[in-house]
This record gives structure tokens, sequence and C-alpha cells, in this order.
């Protein structure tokens, strides 16, 4: 029997995001035990109810007492799929972790073929490519398109259900929103990324939870994301190019400017001792962000030393 239980560790935990998904999660359940029982490998499902205003808490403590299986873990508010994830994975005992979603969009039959380039060791992440029509297969091509031009990752598909090592959910910024860009920044710290198709259903109960407002987010977010990992580490490299070439351009306006003005054309031109302080001023002002971020950037690496450091004690001393 592949499936954990209090007593029987798992080796895949499936985190499953349910906010008002009463209608739903009972036949998601009974889904996922019939595709995950003949499976090599013990599994468990972990939900995560994010605050929830349906009868999703009592249809999940009547599962989780049914099902051995299944683990909850509550959120008392809404608080996003990133958290969710992560509260998730902090509650699950498995070594691989999937993000499945509970609206049976995505069943669960085809988690074991998202699983199994990770167990064997072709990848640490495999994201799902959805295969079929939906809603918002326009916005979609274009945040992977998009995607693929500022990352360079050649996946498909980045915005879909994913499985992955547990160290990728370790690596990955608790940062509202951004699980949707775990494939570029687990690609952007060396995991070796997979892909496989999965087909898309037809909601069959419940709204979903996406509308037009998170156009503008998700393009925010995908410019701060790529703002970081490409000047993350090394912030004067924007801040101290962008500062020097206003200052320069100061410089030479202000040659222009002294020569208009003591020069054979012996004119002022006021409109250019403004620009002349404008473009200095914010060239000493962006080398000075450079410079504070420099500094913010080498705390970061020192914290993360003390991590690894304090991860390998830990695991000296477990064994």
């Amino acid at each position: 029997m592949s499936l954990a239980t209090n007593s029987t560790p798992p080796d895949v935990s499936v985190l499953v995001p349910a906010k008002d998904e009463a209608e739903n999660l009972p036949e998601f359940v009974r889904l996922a035990r019939e595709a995950l029982l003949p499976l090599p490998y013990a599994c468990e499902l972990v939900i995560v109810d994010d605050g929830s205003h349906d009868a999703t808490p009592r249809v999940l403590a009547e599962l989780a007492a049914k099902h051995p299986f299944v683990r909850v873990v509550t959120h008392r508010a809404q608080r996003g799929i990133a958290d969710a994830l992560k509260s998730g994975a902090d509650g699950a005992r498995g070594r691989i972790l999937v993000f499945y979603p509970a609206d049976l969009q995505y069943l669960p039959a085809d988690i074991p073929g998202l699983v199994a380039p990770i167990l064997e060791g072709e990848a640490d992440v495999v994201t799902g490519a959805k295969q079929g029509t939906y809603e918002k297969r326009f916005v979609s091509g274009v945040y992977n398109a998009l995607c693929r031009w500022l990352f360079g990752v050649r996946v498909t598909d980045l915005n879909s259900v994913k499985a992955y090592r547990r160290e990728v959910m370790d690596a990955l910024p608790t940062r509202p929103d951004w699980h949707r860009f775990m494939v570029v920044i687990a690609a952007a710290q060396g995991f070796r990324l997979a892909e496989r198709p999965v087909p898309l259903h037809p909601r069959r109960a419940g709204k979903t939870k996406f509308g037009l407002g998170r156009i503008p987010v998700g393009v925010l977010d995908l410019l701060s994301v790529w703002f970081q990992l490409r000047f993350g580490r090394k912030p004067m490299m924007f801040f101290g190019v962008a500062g020097a070439l206003l200052f320069s351009l100061g410089l030479v306006v202000g040659g222009v400017a002294l020569y208009l003005r003591f020069g054979p054309p012996r004119i002022g031109f006021r409109p250019l001792l403004d620009l002349i302080m404008v473009l200095v001023i914010a060239g000493v002002s962006l080398f000075g962000f450079g410079f504070v971020g420099e500094m913010v950037a080498g705390m970061r690496e020192e914290l993360r030393a003390v991590e690894r450091e304090v991860e390998r004690l830990r695991q000296q001393r477990e064994s």
C-alpha cells in the first residue's frame, strides 16, 4: 500500500491549496486515492485551507478523519497560493513536493508522470505543460513568452502544476504570488528542469480565483523577479552604471552651458542649468543607492552563509 499514514512516512507530498473548494474536495481526494494507491512509493495529501468561507473546513475534517493519508493545514485568513505552499511544505513529510490545485482542472492521475523524472534522477523541478483549450490562453502565452525571453528558460508553461525537490521550496523567497516564478528562480540557482504534458479540464464546480486584475500585478512581479535575479547580488551594476551615465551627461551639458555663456556666443540658457542640476543630483543619488544595495547584498550573503552553517551543524548532530 503506497498511501502514507502516521506511522508510514511518505516519499511524495502533494500540496493542495484550497479556497472555497468544498464541492470539489471529496472528488479530488477520491481520485487522488485511486491514482496514488497503486504506486510503489508512499504518498500523502497536504490540503491547505486558505481562509475559506464555505463548508471547506467541515469537509476537510471529515476527509482527514476518513483517510489517514490526508493532512490538513488551516489559514485563518486568505494568504495566497505562495503562503499556502509554504505552510503545506512545513507540514509535509515527503522529500518530493507536488503543487496541485483542488479545482479538478488537473486530475490526480497525472501526478505520477510529474514525479517520475525526479525519482529517476533526471530533474529537480518538473513543470506541467497545459494541454487542451482553456480561458486566458492568450494571457498565459504572453506571460510564458516574456519569461522565456527575459530569463532564458526554455520551458513551454511556467504557470502550471509542478513537482520539485524539497530543497527547491527551501530556496524560494516567501513573497506573495512568487510561486509563479518558482521555475525561473530554480533555474537561476542551478536546479535541473523538465517538462511533462498535463491535460487541463474545465472546472466542475466553484469559481475561478483569477481575474484580469492579476495581469498588471503579474507584470510588475515579473519585472521585480528579473531585476533581483539580474542585479540582486551586484546592485552597483545597475545603479552605479545608470548613476555614472547621468553624472557624465550632466558634466557634458555643463560644458555646453559654459561654452554658451562665456564662449563666442555670449548667451545664457537658463533651462540648461536646471538640466545640469537634475542630471548630477540623479547620478549621485543612484550611485548612493548602489552603495546601499551593495551593503544589503553583502549582509544577505552573510546571512545565507550562517544558514548553511546552521544546517550543516544540524545534519551533523542528527547523524
